[in-house]
């Protein structure tokens, strides 16, 4: 008898479940999914997604020259936001892949490196652009002259 007693007593201390604050774990409001996550920043690193495979055809010459050039797998360990991505067979097995997509990072001081090296092979096919446009410019009948206008405001200008 006392054990109903009991039970009934914490059937009417019990709050009702209408007052019971609820955490929302939902998004406050509707975004487009990604195709490819985002890792968050590293400090050091530049992150890129490297394709290993199209069409379920593998590529290994691509990721080979990727590898080659500095890039390395990011672990999912490394990468707890992506986990949900991460590779459980293959040659990448524990890495973050998407879709025969491999994400990879490499220093950021390399990628100022290569920045640097492309902004001056850029810089010299320019210039050799240039110079071989110009070089049969006549003075009678210049290719490019140089103008110049002047904008005034007011009277007597």
């Amino acid at each position: 008898m006392d054990q109903i007693q009991d039970a009934s007593e914490k059937a009417q201390n019990r709050k009702p479940r209408a007052l019971e604050a609820r955490q929302e774990m939902r998004p406050t409001m509707w975004r487009m999914p990604e195709a490819l996550p985002s890792p968050e920043p590293r400090p050091g690193w530049s992150h890129r997604w490297i394709r290993t495979s199209t069409l379920g055809q593998s590529d290994p010459s691509n990721i080979s020259s990727k590898l080659r050039e500095g890039y390395e797998p990011c672990k999912g360990d490394d990468y707890p936001e992506l986990m949900l991505h991460t590779s459980t067979e293959g040659r990448f097995k524990g890495s973050v892949e998407v879709g025969g997509l491999i994400l990879c990072r490499i220093p950021a001081e390399f990628m100022d490196q290569r920045d640097a090296h492309f902004a001056r092979q850029n810089k010299a096919q320019m210039e050799s652009v240039d110079n071989t446009y110009m070089k049969d410019n006549d003075p009678r009948m210049s290719k490019f002259s140089e103008r110049s206008t002047k904008v005034t405001f007011g009277p007597g200008s």
